[in-house]
């Protein structure tokens, strides 16, 4: 990586995206050695209404802390791709979870549809660690930041008792997306 990585998650408020900022932006900056920031906004509703958590991580100073062009969106609603894939910069990443986003544009960025939620349940148990799958796509999607220190920073901040859920969590991410990638290669034979 070379220079400013901008990252927006985007979903609702309850789904532990600002969370999931905090862990990245410290798997960068504590474990990784790279410089990073994160941002958060969300809405007066303590879940439900509109949250984002946005992450710079740079090999260089961060000079302006807002990220304004993404070079990856995450959307967990639809509300967020509809109103945040406009920020994606071109050539960016459009990370989208397929069970809750059914209205996606086409642009100048890569589409990658996943089944986030449900995979948090499906192999997890717990719609709620979707954050945390989510996590380990995007970690294994861009390699901003390495496993080992997605990992350490999550344990971190797992509370006490979720740790063996939450690694399980995180490796499903990362198995999501080589389970897609997979498919789509062997579809292009």
């Amino acid at each position: 990586m070379s220079g400013r990585y901008e990252i927006r998650l985007g979903g609702s408020g309850g789904q532990g995206l600002i969370l999931a900022g905090v862990i990245l932006g410290e798997a960068a900056a504590i474990h990784d050695g790279k410089n990073a920031v994160q941002t958060q906004s969300y809405g007066p509703e303590a879940r439900g209404g509109m949250s984002k958590s946005d992450v710079i991580v740079s090999n260089e100073e961060i000079d302006y802390p807002k990220a304004y062009r993404m070079d990856l969106l995450l959307a967990l609603t639809q509300a967020s791709f509809s109103g945040y894939v406009k920020d994606v910069k071109p050539g960016g990443l459009v990370v989208y979870d397929t069970s809750l986003v059914r209205d996606v544009c086409e642009g100048n960025y890569r589409l990658v549809g996943i089944p986030i939620v449900e995979t948090a349940t499906r192999a997890i148990g717990k719609s709620m660690v979707a954050n945390v799958v989510s996590l380990g796509a995007i970690v294994e999607l861009t390699g901003i930041v390495s496993k080992e220190a997605v990992e350490k920073s999550l344990m971190g901040r797992a509370p006490r008792g979720t740790e063996e859920i939450n690694r399980r969590a995180l490796h499903a991410g990362y198995d999501l997306v080589k389970n897609a990638e997979q498919k789509t290669t062997a579809g292009n034979r």
